[in-house]
């Protein structure tokens, strides 16, 4: 299966070019892949669910833009918001930092499976993003997802 498109708004560059310098080498060094930031992951896992939830609804997904940001532009009134759905434009918009750093999360996050509670947390919000976008309950969208 070929892999979905990574999702990115933010128009940070993969390399610095510190004072005119040129752009900084890999610091696993040249011959190693580079190594995947939290940035990188949450693209990752936002473009992947996406892709999945295009293919069990490909006429009402059709022309739905996913996109990932840092935070919200405006200053929250009492929360930061996780995401933001435009019905109109069809845009969903999905904050990284809300939704990583300040979502409560069990205390077993610490223990052994880190790695697939951290996914199924951002597929969770792709799941509600696309539901309030569906008018549809997000369980209803994959119901055989977590089974």
């Amino acid at each position: 299966m070929a892999r979905p498109p990574r999702v990115r708004s933010s128009g940070r560059a993969a390399f610095r070019d510190r004072h005119g310098r040129g752009l900084r080498s890999s610091a696993a060094g040249p011959h190693l892949p580079f190594l995947r930031t939290r940035i990188d992951l949450f693209d990752d896992i936002v473009a992947s669910t996406a892709h999945y939830l295009k293919e069990l609804w490909p006429d009402e997904l059709d022309d739905v833009v996913f996109r990932v940001a840092g935070l919200p532009q405006r200053a929250p009134e009492s929360s930061f918001e996780r995401f933001r759905v435009d019905k109109s434009k069809r845009v969903v918009t999905f904050y990284r930092l809300p939704i990583e750093r300040l979502t409560r999360t069990p205390e077993s996050r610490q223990q052994g499976d880190a790695e697939w509670q951290h996914r199924a947390l951002v597929e969770g919000y792709v799941f509600r993003a696309v539901g309030d976008l569906l008018g549809k309950d997000p369980w209803e969208l994959a119901p055989d997802r977590y089974r």
